[in-house]
């Protein structure tokens, strides 16, 4: 179909709907012409290679080391794993990693000791479960046990009776052999030794208001 002047319509009225004979244009689809999907964020940590790209491979490992301690601190084994994850080579992981180690950016340490402060304050965990906690992130024994070698004995002990007196008052009507099995248990879950975890729940529940005779 033309004008009277025998030129063509413009091309977007042939994509315009068909009226209904009611002299009312067909309704538009939802869905805009020509919707694109917004491309996927790239990995900052993708490996440049497989762009095309021919970076220096100990650029890019620093980058991804540096990112990984942006979003919280490390041990050099959790840093040495996400390099593995990105196919990084080893002996470029070993080298970058040295180098954080020499100026201070890779601390085992110092980490190990944040990760004893922040699981005893956070968790009331004692230092046999501390330890685990350290094993499982990847720091060396020697390490683990110079940072659990700064527990108090005697704060550790104190944490103990608070974490026992929390839950006892969750506890009331229970009978005492009861309330002892279970808070033992909780003592013992958290890694306090076995003695003075029997020795702090007897004295809690001995105490508590609700066993004393009138």
């Amino acid at each position: 179909m033309g004008f009277a002047d025998g030129s063509a319509p413009p091309p977007e009225w042939a994509a315009e709907p068909a009226g209904d004979g009611s002299g009312r244009r067909g309704r538009r689809s939802g869905r805009g012409v020509g919707t694109r999907r917004a491309a996927p964020r790239p990995d900052p940590e993708a490996d440049p290679r497989t762009r095309g790209e021919e970076p220096d491979p100990h650029d890019w490992a620093r980058q991804i080391v540096l990112r990984q301690l942006t979003a919280g601190p490390r041990s050099r084994s959790q840093l040495a794993q996400a390099l593995r994850r990105k196919d990084c080579p080893g002996e470029v992981a070993d080298a970058v990693l040295d180098r954080m180690e020499e100026v201070g950016l890779v601390d085992d340490g110092a980490y190990a000791g944040m990760l004893v402060r922040s699981q005893q304050a956070g968790r009331g965990l004692a230092r046999r479960a501390l330890r685990q906690e350290l094993r499982k992130k990847g720091v060396d024994d020697d390490t683990a046990a110079a940072a659990l070698a700064e527990v108090d004995p005697h704060d550790e002990e104190e944490r103990a009776r608070q974490l026992v007196a929390k839950k006892l008052r969750t506890m009331h009507g229970l009978e005492p052999h009861v309330q002892t099995r279970r808070l033992a248990g909780m003592l013992a879950r958290k890694g306090y030794d076995g003695e003075v975890a029997m020795r702090v729940v007897r004295e809690a529940v001995r105490d508590a208001p609700e066993h004393q005779r009138d």
